[in-house]
């Protein structure tokens, strides 16, 4: 399946550079403490689309002397310094040409520091601008070029017409113009709004950098996107509410152990926008299970699920994990994450009922054992091997177990609890904490069951979103999705198939899961329009389910 990208609007951009304010801003200063050094000089450049909208400058009276090294360098003196204003006054007049401005500099924390500085002491908020180093810029686009990334070294590398001088105005000038320049090195590298800009520093120094081009045609939108290797085959589907955002990413602040791999095979990013983080979800979840990319975890997990069954078609039914569920009137628990998961619901099941362990196929009236198995002799089972117990005992034990698992949870939930408790009373520890992630396992395991049979019984379900945004569920399957004023069109991926078996497809599995969670989050915003089946469980109400990573 391909996935194309629609055509995109002036706002999927965010805030295009041409169309962005920036204020330049530079201080001279007494030191390079803020703490005990004061500000001589500050000078500020507006700037947008290339052009120079006004300049501020002013000289300020430190408060203090000027260090003779700091006079050979920027030529300011106290002379020159003693007539003019104090910071507090002049505060007010930089931050009203500041504005709502982006603020650069060159080393701009520098800078910060010192106004931040005089904005406490005249208890005022600090700076909450959008900050953008030329510096930092600079390290990630051209450090190759130059011996350094000082500004003079910047400027004369460049050719700027505008040459730093150690005084602010001067200086302010020559980071506007370097700031263009920037502009151009960065289109490489898919910069085309100002979040791409301030993100930039830290994903310029990605060893695969060189790809951020693969993300120039992704839209600030929700949706899927997917990487794909030099043969197409995908290598991991995720969903995103800000799709450019989330891709561009995966160069900078995620350094999660597989996507250094996964960025080096990447050679195509495809991208499906959708109207709604349910549509976004869904169709993350049917891709991967169409895909199954081996980077996603869910994907590879996949592979992993089992399920427990409840065997009715031998005389002595037992308990049985199982990769593949049959159509054989058999009770199945599941899809469950792992063996693991599913070991500890047999265990808590077995635990509470006497259940037979044995594998061997066993016939009433015929003993193939000539003493019980070490559980029955424990007291934790029935032998039917031994000929200890008859069918019609057995049964009773086998109707409750049947339905603790699909009407009367408590059956089975209840004496995990006591035991449980009986346990911790007599400060056996370490059993009670064993009981304790049995029931939680069973718990989860039961409640996701329920939860995924509550929307196979709700028939067809329309949603309103909200701002005009609609979707329609079929047995908790997403069949179409639609904003106001469009056609009711079905979603990129089909759903997967419904079943009349008795168990839950893996895949059909996990799109129930994640819609009841998405409807968990956002019930309160969601109006029901239409519901041709039933949405309310009859049902006992079960505990809500653990978050411990075993049965996730």
């Amino acid at each position: 399946m391909q996935l194309v990208a629609g055509q995109r609007s002036f706002d999927d951009l965010g805030s295009p550079l041409h169309g962005v304010t920036f204020c330049v801003v530079d201080l001279e200063t007494t030191g390079g403490s803020a703490a005990d050094c004061g500000i001589t000089e500050i000078g500020a450049v507006r700037l947008r689309g290339g052009e120079c909208l006004g300049t501020f400058h002013t000289l300020v009276n430190p408060g203090c002397g000027i260090p003779p090294s700091i006079t050979f360098l920027t030529g300011i003196t106290d002379a020159m310094v003693t007539p003019a204003p104090r910071i507090e006054e002049v505060l007010p007049s930089l931050l009203e040409f500041i504005g709502g401005s982006v603020l650069v500099g060159h080393n701009l924390r520098f800078d910060v520091s010192f106004l931040d500085a005089a904005l406490a002491r005249a208890g005022q908020a600090r700076l909450a601008h959008t900050f953008v180093d030329t510096c930092a810029l600079a390290r990630r686009l051209v450090r190759e070029e130059v011996p350094d990334c000082r500004l003079s070294t910047l400027a004369t590398r460049f050719r700027l017409s505008h040459r730093p001088t150690h005084r602010a105005l001067d200086d302010a000038l020559a980071t506007g113009e370097l700031l263009h320049v920037l502009f151009e090195r960065a289109a490489a590298y898919g910069v085309l709004g100002l979040d791409d800009l301030v993100a930039l520093p830290k994903i310029g120094g990605h060893p695969q950098a060189a790809k951020l081009r693969l993300t120039a045609q992704l839209p600030r939108a929700p949706g899927v996107y997917v990487f794909r290797d030099r043969g197409g085959r995908a290598l991991y589907v995720g969903k995103a509410s800000n799709l450019r955002t989330r891709v561009r990413s995966y160069f900078s602040s995620d350094d999660r152990r597989k996507i250094g791999p996964m960025l080096r095979e990447t050679q195509t990013i495809d991208h499906v926008v959708c109207r709604s983080t349910l549509e976004a979800s869904v169709l993350e979840s049917r891709l991967i299970a169409a895909y199954l990319p081996r980077y996603n975890r869910q994907g590879t997990g996949r592979r992993r699920y089992v399920y427990v069954k409840l065997t009715l078609n031998e005389p002595f039914p037992r308990l049985a994990v199982v990769r593949v569920p049959k159509t054989d009137g058999a009770v199945y628990l599941g899809p469950l994450s792992s063996a693991r998961a599913a070991g500890l619901v047999v265990d808590a099941i077995e635990s509470v009922m006497p259940l037979r362990r044995c594998r061997l196929p066993v016939k009433p009236g015929t003993p193939i054992r000539s003493a019980p198995c070490a559980p029955a002799q424990l007291g934790c089972s029935f032998c039917p091997c031994s000929g200890d117990v008859s069918v019609e005992r057995y049964r009773v034990v086998v109707d409750a177990v049947r339905r603790g698992l699909t009407l009367r949870p408590s059956l089975l939930l209840d004496p995990l609890h006591e035991r449980m408790g009986a346990l911790a009373r007599a400060e056996r520890f370490e059993e009670a904490a064993d009981a304790r992630d049995r029931a939680a396992a069973l718990t989860n395991a039961l409640f996701r069951q329920r939860r995924a049979e509550q929307l196979r019984r709700s028939g067809t379900v329309e949603l309103d979103l909200g701002d005009g945004r609609r979707v329609e569920l079929d047995g908790g399957r997403l069949l179409r999705a639609w904003s106001e004023g469009e056609l009711a069109l079905g979603v990129t991926c089909d759903p997967p198939a419904a079943s009349d078996a008795g168990w839950l497809h893996a895949a059909l599995a996990d799109e129930l899961a994640c819609v009841a969670a998405w409807l968990d989050r956002n019930a309160p915003r969601v109006r029901l329009l239409r519901c041709d089946g039933v949405l309310v469980s009859a049902l006992p109400a079960l505990p809500a389910p653990s978050s411990r990573r075993y049965i996730s």
